[in-house]
């Protein structure tokens, strides 16, 4: 398997950043999720990246959040879910997500939701990459032994700036402006 990401084989995904949710987070490492979320969601969109959201209980903990909302093009599929692993969903088995080799994800909790999605995604034969810097949770311990799990696991471990920067491959791509753009 490749170890670089590839704009052709991935699937990137949102893992239930709500209204409910976030409010609980640490509040300056949830600030700093947030705006590397946001340059995400902007990078896929450039790189025409399929992009999938889920959300964990809307009823009950609400929507994605709305400045994440308004980056998401219409098209975007959002999932609502029960079961804390978003490949545990029959509607995302039966979506194209079920055939991509790689899958990135982002969001929360990084000890429940996104460790239990990445573990069963690697269960299935996928590549995982877990964003590092766009992932947290309530505590700080969790979310590191989180990375520690899903590293030993066989998870590619990896931040925003690299997922920017990595499909693309040059500085000769179309985008390589309007990306560069993102982290400045």
């Amino acid at each position: 398997m490749k170890s670089a990401i590839a704009s052709t084989d991935a699937v990137w995904m949102l893992i239930d950043v709500q209204t409910r949710l976030c409010p609980v987070m640490p509040e300056a490492a949830m600030a700093t999720v947030s705006k590397n979320i946001q340059r995400l969601l902007q990078a896929a969109q450039l790189l025409n990246i399929p992009l999938w959201v889920t959300e964990q209980y809307p009823e009950k903990l609400g929507e994605t959040l709305p400045e994440l909302q308004s980056l998401l093009p219409d098209y975007t599929p959002r999932y609502a879910k029960l079961a804390f692993s978003a490949w545990q969903e029959p509607t995302l088995q039966a979506s194209s997500i079920s055939v991509a080799p790689q899958v990135v994800l982002f969001g929360l909790e990084a000890h429940i939701c996104v460790l239990q999605t990445a573990l069963d995604a690697l269960a299935a034969g996928k590549q995982v990459f877990i964003v590092e810097d766009a992932v947290i949770s309530r505590d700080i311990a969790n979310r590191n032994n989180a990375i520690e799990r899903l590293r030993a696991a066989g998870c590619i471990i990896t931040n925003t700036e690299s997922m920017l920067f990595e499909p693309m491959q040059s500085a000769t791509h179309a985008q390589f402006k309007a990306i560069s753009a993102l982290i400045r």
